[in-house]
């Protein structure tokens, strides 16, 4: 093969699309194989998503099937919108890794695996009778099957590393293996690991040879069989600069770029929790945007803190997930009393309590709407993929300042752990709408802190500025005056200004994604679901179906065009990740009988599932439509992969059990 490789470098017909999902033991660098892997396919011109998916434990028993961490990432030279539905090369690091992925792989598709791996004890805690590498039940995929272990631990020998440290480096190694499959450059990965092991150079120098030893196998090895390199080709795109980009980060960006277009300060403060995490995490690097970051001792002291922080004149802004949000309700409730800026994001995850940490939804929007005690409106917005989520944070900004409200943007887990390519916006294409303070009293010899402007904000008083003393509080407000005042006519006026600021906050109207804007049937989604809507949406209209894509970024208030739009369809279709949330929304807002389509079983729908829901509206069959997708065992190992549900620690020592281990 090596003489051929050398004469045809391209052995394969250039395919549009490509998906590669690795997969290995939690501490086998699969995220960080992942992340590398998309940094050198974006410097390749592709278009590109992934999809991270993490264990839920915080550190699984080393080679059990619970323990199993994946990436996976779509790339090709077309639009790319999702992760793909299923991998055509599964890396698998392990038995574990190779059991709990292989049901998704594409028949036919290929499997590279380490036999070094394969041992007894290994086959034993991922529950196999017999090496399935032996025993002829892989026939149906293309199998390269060798010891990585040994070839790594040979790679690094000049280093002089022990075997433990040296295995650390087949990731690397693994990594070359597949730059070389997919014909991409190592300087940007030897210039990344310099840069990340600058402080110690032998570690470096042992990663990348392992990198170019990967490369170098794939390149060199007489091998027969299934391993071939392959050439994506750079998908068409305006010209500009790129970067690929987490929903995390673009939050995190996003959220800079509000307060520099608001003209104030940000504050941020956060409690840790996944997978909300990494917006502290990317914000604590931006001080020298004006960015000041807290962490708090726990999720009330975090946004009892950012509303402070607005009430001094700064952008306050928090974060969590659904359990921590849950813990922020009745200071959200403070902060819609007070009407104060203030930005909650909300990075949804598994429900209810603690749920699914590691895994996505969008259980959430019940909570976002109406999750308060009293009538506490709140504008709500939700991104639909990473890099809408940049603009979705300075809308949230620009809502929050200019209504001097609270307002909650929610991504999800899927949305804040997978990157795709994104062009960096011009910021000159982005108005300014900066904050006004209050600098003398608004009534003659009087302040009125809660008279009201034309979109029925109050003023924003910087505290200490002469003359303007005054309180604000939890406690109902008086008309203007502010003070404290609980008397029936003046709640329900109070009440009534609250609901109607937030119902008169400016949306732009609903457009439609994909398709006309009447028709047998619209698809109507929100979030994170945006991609593979779209592309089943599109797949169902080349086969001649009368079907539309509606996105919706508003949650709340609605775009005041939706109604009308929607009543132009014979049917609507919600998918959502959770029980019919948004369905319940737009039949309440709109009386429209919108079916759901619900998936909550912590994976993202897929779009062969909505293709199938969407073809069931053209099949002639009376009342099929709608409902629950099937759990899919291709996403998800079942109950039988042996997932801890406690028994393993009972098995533990008494002395291990007494200390919680």
């Amino acid at each position: 093969m090596a003489s051929q490789a050398a004469a045809t470098p391209r052995e394969a017909d250039s395919p549009d699309a490509v998906v590669v999902r690795f997969a290995g033991d939690s501490g086998d660098g699969m995220q960080l194989t992942g992340g590398q892997f998309t940094l050198s396919t974006a410097l390749a011109g592709n278009d590109l998503a992934t999809f991270p998916d993490f264990p839920a434990e915080i550190r699984a028993p080393q080679g059990t099937l619970f323990g199993v961490s994946a990436f996976q990432i779509n790339f090709g030279s077309r639009e790319i919108n999702t992760a793909g539905d299923a991998p055509d090369v599964l890396v698998a690091m392990n038995p574990a890794a190779l059991k709990v992925n292989l049901a998704a792989l594409k028949p036919g598709g290929l499997i590279i695996a380490d036999t070094g791996e394969f041992t007894k004890r290994n086959l034993d805690k991922a529950k196999y009778e017999a090496n399935p590498l032996e025993d002829g039940s892989l026939a149906k995929y293309d199998l390269l099957a060798f010891d990585i272990s040994a070839l790594t631990i040979e790679a690094v020998k000049p280093f002089g590393l022990g075997n433990k440290d040296a295995l650390r480096c087949k990731n690397m190694w693994t990594l070359g293996l597949a730059l070389w499959m997919f014909d991409r450059p190592r300087e940007p990965l030897h210039d990344w690991l310099r840069q990340k092991f600058r402080n110690k150079p032998e570690i470096a120098d042992a990663n990348i040879a392992a990198l170019d030893a990967g490369h170098a196998y794939g390149e060199t090895a007489e091998l027969s069989g299934p391993l071939k390199q392959v050439h994506v080709d750079p998908v068409p795109s305006e010209p500009g600069l790129y970067r690929t980009i987490t929903g995390a980060e673009a939050v995190s960006l996003g959220l800079v770029a509000g307060a520099q277009l608001a003209e104030l300060p940000m504050f941020f403060g956060g409690y840790p929790i996944t997978p909300a995490s990494a917006i502290l995490h990317h914000l604590a690097r931006l001080k020298e945007f004006g960015v000041t970051t807290f962490q708090a001792e726990d999720e009330i002291a975090a946004i009892c803190a950012a509303i402070g922080a607005s009430y001094a004149g700064s952008l306050g802004v928090t974060s969590s997930s659904g359990p921590g949000i849950a813990l922020k309700g009745e200071a959200m409730g403070l902060a819609i009393m007070t009407e104060l800026p203030l930005v909650i994001v909300n990075s949804q995850r598994g429900g209810p309590s603690t749920g699914l940490p590691t895994k996505t939804e969008q259980s959430d929007l019940y909570q976002a709407v109406y999750g308060r005690n009293g009538d506490a409106p709140m504008p709500v917005i939700a991104a639909r993929s990473p890099g809408d989520a940049f603009d979705c944070a300075i809308e949230a900004c620009r809502i929050a300042v200019e209504y001097m409200t609270p307002v909650m943007l929610l991504t999800d887990g899927y949305i804040a752990n997978a990157a795709e390519p994104w062009k960096v916006p011009d910021p000159a294409a982005y108005a300014r709408f900066p904050a006004t303070f209050l600098a003398e009293k608004n009534a003659g010899d009087t302040l009125l802190p809660y008279k009201r402007d034309a979109k029925g904000a109050r003023p924003w008083i910087k505290p200490g500025t002469p003359g303007l003393m005054h309180r604000i509080g939890g406690i109902e407000k008086a008309v203007d005056t502010g003070h404290i005042d609980y008397s029936p006519d003046n709640h329900q006026a109070m009440t009534d200004a609250r609901k109607d600021k937030v119902l008169g906050v400016t949306v732009p109207d609903q457009d439609v994604c994909l398709g006309g804007e009447s028709g047998r049937l619209a698809v109507v989604g929100w979030g994170s679901t945006f991609g593979p809507i779209h592309q089943a949406v599109g797949r169902a209209r080349r086969k001649g179906y009368d079907v539309s894509h509606v996105h919706v970024r508003h949650i709340w208030p609605l775009p005041a065009n939706l109604g009308a739009l929607l009543k132009r369809f014979d049917k609507v279709l919600v998918p959502e990740m959770n029980t019919g949330q948004f369905k319940t929304v737009l039949r309440d807002q709109f009386l429209i009988d919108a079916e759901p389509l619900t998936k909550t079983s912590g994976q993202p729908f897929q779009i062969a599932e909505l293709e199938e829901a969407i073809g069931k509206y053209f099949d002639g069959i009376a009342d099929n439509e709608g409902g629950q997708v099937p759990v899919n065992e291709e996403q998800l190992p079942h109950l039988e992969s042996g997932h801890d549900d406690g028994s393993l620690n009972a098995k533990a020592s008494p002395q291990s059990q007494e200390h919680g281990s």
